[in-house]
């Protein structure tokens, strides 16, 4: 069975910090393609960004694009998500997903239970 546990999130204020983690068990991970993606109340789940099986390749929503960092550590199987300069309009609920195809989409099988980001100004 597959899971994917994210975690990381929290309360910060503008201009800061937060990464966010993806562990995944269950699956061959160094196979599978992870993208991260939020969703803001009222709001439909939206893509932030993805990265290839080996991290060579990454790609970003223009949103978060020169702010947010993805990588991964297939060794651990994890997935990391680097938040940096934060706006209140990032505050979202937060999912990883795990796809065999490129790029993970809102309908990719497998996916986490999501972690709370909060942005005050």
């Amino acid at each position: 069975q597959v899971h994917l546990v994210e975690s990381g999130g929290g309360l910060v204020q503008a201009g800061g910090s937060l990464r966010l983690s993806c562990a995944a068990s269950g699956l061959t991970f160094s196979f599978s393609n992870m993208g991260w993606f939020r969703q803001a109340p009222g709001k439909e789940r939206e893509f932030v960004g993805s990265i290839t099986t080996s991290g060579h390749n990454t790609d970003y929503a223009d949103s978060v694009k020169g702010r947010f960092t993805i990588s991964r550590d297939n060794a651990k199987a994890t997935v990391y998500l680097r938040m940096n300069s934060l706006k209140p309009e990032d505050t979202a609920v937060y999912y990883c997903a795990a796809d065999t195809s490129y790029p993970p989409t809102t309908t990719s099988r497998w996916w986490g239970q999501g972690t709370q980001v909060t942005v005050s100004s």
